[in-house]
């Protein structure tokens, strides 16, 4: 079953994401703690006290870039836990300008200073990472035509540190996929060097497993391409676990365990993992929201669908119904045309064809998915009886 899910990630993504330090950076092992102590604060979406350990960081070494980029990856972290609001963009942009101006004067004085490029190339990446999201292509674009040839310059000057393949990995990977992906982005192809598909997932892999400070970042691309792309689905159920088992609070790692059982399969597990996402959403947990929330109704519904539990499925399809019609602004979103289907076909097993009617011309106006709009036909002209019908 597929997610139903907007393009977010793109060839443009040119990054050295979370945190690529090495030690002849010389930040000491106290300040080196507390960035890796901040870093896992940000995965669990603890963000006070991330804020607090970068503030100390900042504190101890005002003269480096680290501190000031990390505290905008809780910025950054903030605003992926709710997409949808673009509230907080202003803000990262802001954050981010202030890491790259501060480069820029380290890389006036030294052209070679490996700290700046890293960390002007990872502002750079997530800000076209940012941009990509909104649907600005052409300023992703620029943001990656200026942070490659400072990744590759730092690639260059240390290949043997597994860090930095995560962006090179990131690259690789993007720019072979996105152009059969996303058509939108073709005519900018031609300014960037080709990918390498197979190339990029083995950096990525190298990244995850050996990277200090990066690997959190790489097995999280690891579980989306896998997911997304590779269509991978136990390679991704198995990267997503071991991110939720590091951080059992950040909700994106968690929604995965559950997509991917979801893909393989595993309902029961699927089923604990949504009804959990529907619990945290419930108290309020950070990160965990009404998008949260509609996405384990769904697959809650359709757990108890293949179970053929009607009256409990349709308490869930309606729910989720319920919160895509709040979150859904101009067009209707796969969840709310795939749970009115569903309501629909219960409806037709509960013997109210009429209201089962009633859902299905809604599907019909409704952006298709899927098959969402050809199912609402077939079922138009004939009821549905049943999965072995």
């Amino acid at each position: 079953m597929a997610t139903f899910r907007r393009p977010v990630f793109s060839f443009l993504v040119f990054v050295i994401l979370s945190g690529e330090i090495h030690a002849q950076w010389d930040l000491g092992m106290e300040t080196d703690r507390r960035i890796q102590k901040g870093i896992d604060h940000i995965y669990n979406l603890e963000f006070y006290d991330a804020e607090r350990k970068f503030a100390e960081v900042i504190r101890l070494r005002p003269d480096h870039p680290s501190g000031y980029f990390f505290r905008a990856m809780i910025q950054w972290w903030r605003i992926l836990s709710n997409l949808e609001d673009e509230s907080q963009d202003d803000r990262f942009y802001a954050m981010l300008e202030e890491v790259i101006d501060m480069c820029d004067a380290m890389l006036e004085k030294k052209p070679d200073d490996i700290t700046a490029m890293f960390f002007k190339g990872g502002s750079l990446g997530f800000r076209g990472r940012l941009r990509a999201n909104r649907g600005n292509w052409f300023g992703a674009a620029r943001d990656g035509l200026a942070a490659l040839p400072i990744v590759r310059s730092a690639y260059e000057l240390n290949p043997e540190n597994y860090d930095v393949l995560l962006g090179m990995g990131i690259y690789h990977y993007y720019a072979d996929v996105v152009s059969s992906e996303y058509p939108i982005v073709k005519p900018f192809m031609v300014f960037f060097p080709s990918g390498d598909r197979k190339k990029g997932l083995e950096e990525l892999e190298l990244a995850s497993s050996k990277a200090k400070y990066a690997s959190v970042e790489a097995t999280y691309f690891l579980v989306q391409n896998y997911f997304l792309y590779e269509k991978d689905y136990a390679r991704a159920h198995q990267f997503a676990v071991q991110l939720n088992k590091r951080y059992p609070r950040n909700p994106l790692f968690l929604r995965y365990v559950g997509r991917s059982s979801v893909s393989l399969n595993l309902w029961d597990d699927a089923f604990r993992v949504f009804s959990e996402i529907v619990s945290r959403a419930t108290e309020r947990q950070t990160g965990f929201g009404m998008l949260e929330a509609r996405e384990a109704y769904y697959y809650i519904g359709k757990y108890f669908f293949t179970r053929k539990k009607n009256n409990e499925s349709l308490t869930n399809f309606l729910r989720c119904e319920e919160v895509s019609h709040e979150l859904d602004k101009d067009n209707a979103s796969g969840f709310l045309s795939m749970a009115t289907l569903h309501i629909g076909m219960i409806y037709d097993l509960q013997q109210r064809r009429q209201e089962a009617v009633e859902k299905y011309r809604s599907v019909l106006k409704m952006t298709e998915f899927e098959n969402t709009h050809r199912d609402a036909g077939i079922y138009l002209e004939q009821p549905y009886k049943g999965q072995n019908q």
